[in-house]
């Protein structure tokens, strides 16, 4: 009895286990590959044809009414160009260089043209902020609206002033932001194709409007360009400004500290070179001069020394022979030499005039030694002066050189303080010739992009676009209407179909019991099932249970079906009016059958056959009665009933007695077939005791209303308490309804054999 669900029956599979919408529907197949069957598809569509077309139809409506009530909208576009060529009418660089013409560039620029502050800038322009198309605020107040100002108006009355000033300044900035997020969710840029050229659309109910919006946020783009150029020049002018102020003080004060040192140091120059250099330079050309006269002057006096050591009188020395007085001397001398001879060889040696002469004569001889003597002194004289002169002239020289020497020594400071000067003359230049390129480029800037077409006036609206609305609004509706479709068969929680049971709860799928409405003609209809298996025993709803009854007794191969427990997992489900109909049909079959009523709570059995019992069922497990004074017989079948009485409910487990144990086994010996109708799975733990007792359970399960959880859950606690459930057979089937669920059901083709039963 302990039997796992695996083996129980055909394509069993663990309870619970639920593949999933599939299953069964769209895809067929079991436990083998699953094939794709668009017989199920048509067929799933057919049964929720009727909440596909509500809903496509409402959705349609919607569509065609939003269309047709839609405020016209007219759309604008103006057309803005990149523009990559750069006209240069000065020959200088300019301080915020133009816009590369490439792809990356035109997407940055197409998201400048979308930014917040170039919209600030249209709606400011425009005055767009007192324009009730933007501001919500001038439009008259809707109810929500109205209340809304009331209380806001009541809170800033119990402010402050200062608290009320600042309530309304940010008021009026969220009312200034809420207008331009408004013009912005109208704007739309769009870089045509992969050109440099963007569009500049605005969206508006008036179509004037519109394109005066576009062409201003074009002509805005452009000025906003000119304005950055013009800001960074000016703020490079300003910048320039201030840094050649800077660099002024520093050049003077790096001259200032080259001239301090120059005096402090001596270094003090003229035509290039310093003071000391150009006294070397006249000392070295002095020395050279004095130096060769001093060579001259020891010349001449080495030359007379020779002369005068050779023997001669001085008369043959150079100095002598160009010396006016020695050449008067010799005139002299001359003149009286040849007076002397005259005398000599007139008077005689001895003749006063003769010795007169000769005086006069030796005299001037005399004279001219003189003469010579003091030339040779002033010759020695000279030498001695040229050569003090050399050396007074060799020690300037040595000075000079010293004082150069140290006035290099201190130029390597003044190098530094000259290269100091100098870089900062030529940074201040070469800012200041920049500080001039700038301010001459001031008022000469131009856009890096033009408007290549303004936007136009539109002759014709661009939304609403009733074509596409309704074409939109038609596939919309097909969508919604295929998405609630799906939805309606993921959230149907019931099984519908013999393949939904054997897929979804593992279990054999027994038979479906008909709803007695969806068969019967309309004068039967308000037979109950019972009575209407009586009187149609020909009727597809008795062929029915007739299959359910055979399909129970054969679902023990081997094992005589004989004692049968009929349940359910929810009350309401239909195993009372099951359980009579299987009695009333195997009691028209011949056979001996006896139904027991077991659920103490509800006493069905007793409803449904209008009897009301002196004694019952627990009056024989309590030895009160006889079993024979509890047996009703159902004359219109010929079953038997034992019942429950109206005070049959006990507290004590009566099912799993011993009492209840040998009732069983003489009903088994009076009847040919027992069937035990119990109270449901989930709601009463006596259900688990008798299902264990019987030889078989007939599982009952609503046709697309019980919840699958709770059939698994039932099916579950059944298999724990060791019962055999034959399987699951599905009670009030419409089968109308059924011919649109189960493609290869039986109930699928009721519309081909219905003819075939007697209605």
């Amino acid at each position: 009895m302990n039997q796992p669900f695996e083996s129980r029956g055909l394509n069993a599979r663990p309870v619970g286990d639920d593949p999933g919408f599939d299953d069964g529907q769209a895809w067929s197949g079991g436990a083998g590959p699953r094939i794709f069957d668009i017989h199920r598809l048509v067929a799933t569509f057919r049964r929720r044809l009727k909440l596909f077309l509500a809903i496509a139809l409402l959705v349609f409506v919607i569509a065609l009414v939003v269309t047709l009530k839609a405020t016209p909208l007219y759309t604008a576009t103006a057309s803005v160009m990149i523009d990559n060529r750069t006209e240069q009418i000065v020959d200088s660089q300019a301080v915020l260089s133009g816009l590369p013409a490439d792809t990356a560039t035109v997407d940055t620029e197409v998201e400048v043209l979308k930014s917040r502050q170039l919209a600030e800038r249209v709606v400011d322009a425009l005055d767009l902020e007192n324009d009730p198309e933007f501001n919500s605020a001038l439009s008259p107040p809707g109810l929500v609206d109205q209340i809304t100002d009331g209380i806001g108006a009541m809170f800033a009355a119990a402010a402050p002033d200062r608290a009320r000033t600042q309530l309304t300044e940010i008021e009026a900035q969220r009312q200034r932001e809420r207008v331009v997020d408004t013009v912005r969710s109208r704007l739309v840029i769009r870089r045509v194709g992969l050109t440099y050229v963007m569009g500049v659309s605005f969206t508006s109910p008036d179509p004037a409007k519109a394109a005066r919006i576009a062409n201003a946020f074009a002509q805005n783009y452009l000025l906003e360009q000119l304005q950055a150029k013009f800001e960074a020049t000016r703020q490079a002018n300003a910048w320039l400004n201030t840094r050649l102020d800077d660099l002024r003080g520093e050049v003077i004060q790096a001259e200032a500290a080259v001239e301090q040192y120059r005096n402090a140091n001596n270094l003090l120059s003229a035509s290039g070179a310093t003071l000391t250099e150009q006294e070397i330079s006249t000392y070295n050309t002095q020395l050279a001069t004095v130096r060769a006269q001093q060579a001259e002057d020891e010349a001449r006096l080495s030359t007379a020394r020779a002369q005068m050591a050779r023997g001669s009188t001085g008369d043959d020395v150079g100095e002598a022979l160009g010396s006016t007085v020695v050449q008067q001397l010799r005139a002299r001398r001359a003149e009286v030499s040849g007076r002397v001879a005259d005398l000599s060889s007139r008077y005689g040696p001895r003749h006063p005039d003769m010795v007169r002469a000769d005086r006069e004569l030796a005299d001037i001889d005399s004279q001219i030694q003189a003469e010579i003597g003091r030339i040779v002194s002033n010759l020695e004289a000279r030498v001695q002066v040229a050569r003090q002169r050399t050396a007074s002239m060799q020690g300037s020289l040595s000075g000079a050189r010293g004082a150069l020497a140290a006035n290099n020594n201190a130029g390597v400071r003044l190098n530094e303080l000259q290269r100091n000067a100098e870089a900062s003359r030529t940074l201040y230049q070469g800012l200041l010739d920049r500080f001039k390129e700038t301010t001459s480029q001031e008022g000469l800037e131009e856009s890096d992009a033009r408007i290549v077409s303004r936007a136009i006036i539109p002759a014709s609206p661009s939304s609403p676009n009733v074509p596409l609305n309704l074409g939109l609004g038609l596939v919309l509706a097909m969508g919604a209407g295929l998405a609630v479709v799906v939805l309606a068969e993921m959230l149907d929680a019931g099984l519908a179909t013999g393949e939904d049971v054997e897929n979804k709860l593992g279990m054999p799928h027994i038979g479906s019991v008909p709803l007695v409405s969806s068969v019967a003609d309309g004068k039967d209809r308000h037979l109950s099932p019972a009575d209407y298996l009586l009187e149609k025993p020909l009727s597809a709803f008795a062929e029915a249970i007739r299959a359910l009854r055979t399909s129970i007794l054969f679902s023990r191969v081997g094992h005589p079906v004989r004692l049968i427990a009929v349940t359910s997992t929810l009350p309401g489900e239909g195993k009372t009016t099951t359980a009579v109909c299987l009695a009333r049909s195997a009691a028209q079959a011949g056979q001996r059958v006896v139904i027991i009523d077991c659920d103490l709570r509800r006493r069905a059995v007793n409803k449904l056959l209008g009897i009301e019992p002196e004694v019952g069922l627990l009056e024989v497990l309590n030895g009160t009665a006889t079993l024979e004074a509890a047996l009703y017989c159902d004359n219109a079948s010929g079953a038997y009933v034992l019942p429950l009485t109206h005070t049959s409910f006990t507290p004590k487990d009566v099912f799993s007695s011993q009492a209840m144990d040998t009732l069983l086994a003489r009903l088994g010996e009076r009847f040919d077939l027992i069937i035990i109708d119990t109270a449901p799975v989930l709601a009463v733990a006596d259900t688990r005791i008798l299902a264990a007792k019987a030889d078989t359970v007939v599982f009952l399960t609503r046709w697309r209303a019980t919840p699958l959880k709770a059939t698994s859950n039932s099916l579950k606690l059944l298999d724990k308490a060791g019962a055999h459930v034959a399987g699951v057979a599905l009670v009030q089937v419409d089968m109308k309804s059924q011919a649109r669920y189960g493609y290869g059901d039986a109930g699928y083709y009721y519309g081909a054999y219905k003819s075939y039963y007697t209605a």
